[in-house]
């Protein structure tokens, strides 16, 4: 069993995109290699081979490595529902919801799953690359940690530091990372690299040598800034990106809860959209021809939410003007009649007016659908999986979205309002293009190709300006 961990000065400082870039460099030197993240906080979840759900940065490991996604490479997934509660996921499937203050009472019981999970994979490849959580100087955390150190020390695996030079002050994050931990989970750090560098690197020679006086640990390189960061799926809602290309104009409306937001991806790719990510508080444009009510982790709430913004309203004009609207997931749940939650699945119990744009009524049950589908969907060739809680019926379902093999989704009578359960849709080229052709909009195909092309620059990149074969040394 070999493994190497990536621990980060602080949450957004790379350490996903590192540990993919790293991922695809091992897989190259013949190795056999998997990711693994302990605990992750995301309500963007991939689907897995074997019918869970781990957070999609994950996935997007596991296609550096080339492997199908499973649940052991990220045994903890908390998805937040609240400012305070989570939902808890633990090998895949929900065990119920926490808050903050109590979370901390299951993490034996989470820990024991970890190191199975951990164990169940490394047994069966050559090297496992770990991502940590956060930062190990959160050191109020650090009683029973099961992501960073805690994970580390139970599994006796050696971590490399990355530090964030964009955000500034990365001296002062990797020498006082040391000066707060304790000396047993320092001895844990066998060195620390620069990530996110712009300009001249040389000019940070300086301070590199500082970091590695003050600390006694050697630094593995200075990653620049990587260009093609926008070309992979973004794993945290704060690196919601808008898209650069000019033509229709798509406002997709960020729900405080917003799930599986890279659905948006191959759009923004698109050079002949013009894709809006919608702040709260702003008013829908009145040049949108398309609006995209999206996932979300808490339909009950972000119905709320987006009454709260007015885009209740605003989506009733839209739509009046001749504007088309697409619901996904829990956006399309959002854009019925009801929701019926008769036992709190999604929150509280009651019903909830819908925005009555599609003829459709929803039910929620405790009982999660995990799925990865395929079928067609206008003609074209369509896939994606569903991760949702609930049922969707009523007349509009007559005229479904897609048929996945089973009917999904619905249609109102005009054509314009379409509601679909299905995530991961725009990443079929054909179906994407007819979509879009309907808009009065031309598309670009190869966006999957262009994820792998993306995967494998950033392994270039990082062979380029790191000591790669030395960081991997570091792995037993």
């Amino acid at each position: 069993m070999t493994a190497v961990m990536i621990q980060g000065t602080g949450s957004n400082v790379g350490k996903s995109m590192l540990v993919a870039g790293l991922c695809r460099a091992a897989v190259r030197r013949g190795l056999s290699v998997a990711p693994f993240k302990p605990q992750n906080m995301s309500n963007n979840a991939a689907v897995t081979a074997d019918g869970g759900e781990i957070g999609r940065a994950q996935a997007l490991q596991a296609r550096a490595c080339g492997l199908e996604p499973v649940t052991d490479m990220n045994p903890v997934l908390l998805k937040p529902e609240t400012e305070t509660g989570s939902q808890v996921i633990l090998q895949g499937r929900v065990i119920g919801r926490a808050q903050a203050r109590d979370y901390q009472s299951l993490k034996p019981r989470l820990l024991a799953g970890v190191l199975d999970s951990f164990a169940r994979l490394a047994a069966a490849h050559d090297l496992i690359i770990v991502e940590g959580a956060g930062s190990p100087a959160e050191v109020n955390l650090r009683p029973r940690d099961i992501a960073n150190m805690g994970f580390a020390r139970a599994a006796g695996v050696p971590v490399v530091l990355a530090g964030d030079i964009d955000r500034g002050g990365v001296i002062a994050q990797i020498v006082g990372t040391q000066a707060v931990i304790d000396a047993d989970d320092a001895a844990m750090i066998r060195g620390f690299l620069i990530n996110k560098f712009r300009g001249d690197p040389r000019l940070f020679d300086d301070g590199y040598r500082m970091i590695e006086e003050r600390t006694g640990w050697p630094g593995f390189g200075v990653v620049p800034w990587f260009a093609g960061a926008h070309r992979l799926p973004a794993e945290d809602a704060v690196d919601l990106r808008h898209g650069q290309g000019e033509g229709l104009h798509v406002v997709c409306l960020t729900l405080s809860r917003i799930a599986n937001f890279d659905d948006l991806d191959p759009l923004a790719a698109e050079p002949g959209i013009r894709l809006t990510m919608l702040a709260p508080g702003q008013a829908i444009p009145g040049d949108a021809g398309l609006v995209i009510v999206p996932g979300s982790k808490s339909t009950l709430g972000d119905l709320a939410f987006l009454r709260a913004q007015g885009w209740d309203i605003d989506l009733a004009a839209h739509h009046r003007r001749g504007g088309h609207v697409l619901g996904i997931c829990g956006g399309y749940q959002m854009l019925g009649r009801v929701i019926d939650d008769p036992s709190g699945a999604d929150g509280v119990a009651g019903q909830v007016a819908g925005l009555g744009l599609l003829d459709v009524a929803t039910v929620m049950s405790g009982t999660k659908r995990l799925e990865r589908v395929q079928g067609t969907a206008l003609g074209q060739p369509v896939s994606g999986y569903e991760i949702h809680m609930g049922r969707t019926s009523g007349p509009d379902c007559a005229r479904p979205f897609a048929h996945v093999p089973e009917a999904d989704g619905a249609t109102s009578p005009d054509g314009r309002v379409t509601g679909s359960y299905l995530h991961g849709l725009f990443s079929d080229d054909a179906f994407r293009a007819a979509f879009l052709a309907r808009l009065g909009a031309t598309s670009r195909p190869g966006f999957e190709a262009g994820v792998d092309a993306a995967l494998d620059d950033l392994a270039d990149h990082l062979e380029a300006h790191l000591d790669v074969a030395g960081l991997l040394a570091v792995a037993r």
